[in-house]
């Protein structure tokens, strides 16, 4: 009976954490783009290398301003949710990554979500993991604590990246971007 419990607890563990990362959906146009859970190194495929390799590579990070909230950081986890057809996501998600690296910040805290752009499907990912979290804007970098929202930073910093981020993980008073739309706050 031990057996059957643990064979059968193995393959829900499998078929859970067995979603496909970096699915990719092409348009009539030829155009792609991700839906779903990704990760970095879906983004330094191509065609997303075009724009994230040189907003990777080109943004000098503010390491003054990391310094001062590295330590909370890695107190916390983070979701990211974007669209790789989305001007702001393809400027932000570039400095987010690299800013998070610089950090030291753990991948296993970070989940990345690409959103669809299609018509019938904006703004959802295939397993709706957007649901939960009234993403209204994208990028969005959610900050959470013990499972529980603290703030995010929506659509793009209000002063920096770096400064934003500290704001949040020092525990100051930060409203993001569309903070009046968002109901979930």
């Amino acid at each position: 009976m031990k057996t059957i419990v643990c064979a059968a607890l193995c393959f829900c563990t499998l078929i859970i954490s067995g979603q496909e990362f970096n699915q990719e959906v092409v348009l009539e146009n030829g155009k792609k783009f991700m839906v779903g859970k990704i990760n970095q190194k879906g983004l330094e495929s191509e065609p997303y290398a075009d724009w994230f390799k040189p907003g990777y590579e080109s943004y000098m990070v503010d390491e003054q301003m990391t310094r001062m909230f590295k330590k909370n950081l890695g107190k916390h986890d983070i979701k990211l949710f974007l669209g790789t057809w989305c001007g702001d996501s393809k400027r932000e998600v570039p400095r987010i990554l690299k800013i998070l690296e610089k950090s030291g910040f753990s991948k296993k805290q970070l989940e990345i979500v690409a959103l669809d752009r299609r018509k019938e499907y904006y703004k959802k990912s295939p397993t709706g993991e957007e649901k939960a979290w009234n993403i209204i804007k994208v990028p969005t970098i959610i900050f959470l604590k013990d499972g529980k929202e603290v703030n995010r930073i929506v659509e793009s910093p209000i002063e920096s990246l770096e400064e934003d981020m500290a704001q949040i993980l020092l525990g100051k008073p930060y409203l993001p971007n569309y903070a009046h739309l968002d109901k979930s706050k």
